[in-house]
């Protein structure tokens, strides 16, 4: 049992699931037991160049951000478990849980968060009724986002990035991950509000 788990591996996905994990010495967040589903494969990231990122070296490529992501990721909060070489089929509630089965296993979480791209091929069971027209790509691309309010599909069930129904830049994206880590560690904080940073000793 999760207490938070995340479907996908790019920018919305992984940006969420680091924000999660640096609230690990948070007295509301110490006990949560946090996964990342880090499927990549259709992430626009793989083939995407930045030169127009603050912070980023231009010339960066999404491919290297996606490598590096996993690695920061298992170097700063290896209590958060990472899931690879495994695909979304299927996610469905089950009382005050959500049932993710993938193409190996099956698991349950208390929260979850669909980080997956925008393209009409997403086919994960249990989200059709969600489905829409993406508000922001051009009608001939035949781009997708999940209905939803504020990143929320419904109790518990969140949407971050493109799929959210925000355009295919990388800063939305990972802003979009990181607002909803910061909504879910406002519910693990009795809902007061929650932001982590770290600060330079001084």
């Amino acid at each position: 049992m999760y207490d938070a788990l995340i479907i996908g591996g790019g920018a919305a996905g992984l940006s969420c699931t680091l924000v999660l994990g640096s609230a690990k010495n948070k007295a509301f967040a110490s006990d949560k037991k946090i996964g990342i589903i880090v499927h990549q494969k259709t992430s626009h990231l793989q083939t995407a160049l930045f030169n127009n990122v603050l912070g980023l070296t231009p010339g960066t490529t999404g491919e290297s951000i996606l490598e590096d992501g996993k690695n920061q990721l298992a170097n700063l909060y290896p209590h958060v478990e990472q899931i690879d070489h495994e695909k979304v089929l299927s996610i469905t509630k089950q009382d005050d849980t959500y049932s993710v089965t993938t193409n190996r296993n099956t698991y349950l979480t208390k929260i979850g968060v669909i980080a997956v791209g925008y393209t009409n091929f997403m086919t994960i069971e249990g989200l059709e009724p969600y489905i829409e027209a993406h508000p922001r790509a051009a009608a001939e691309k035949n781009r997708i986002w999940l209905k939803n309010t504020d990143h929320l599909i419904e109790e518990n069930l969140y949407v971050a990035g493109t799929l959210a129904g925000w355009r295919s830049q990388f800063a939305i994206a990972s802003g979009s991950g990181a607002h909803v880590a910061t909504e879910i560690l406002t519910i693990w904080n009795d809902g007061k509000h929650v932001k982590v940073h770290d600060k330079v000793a001084g």
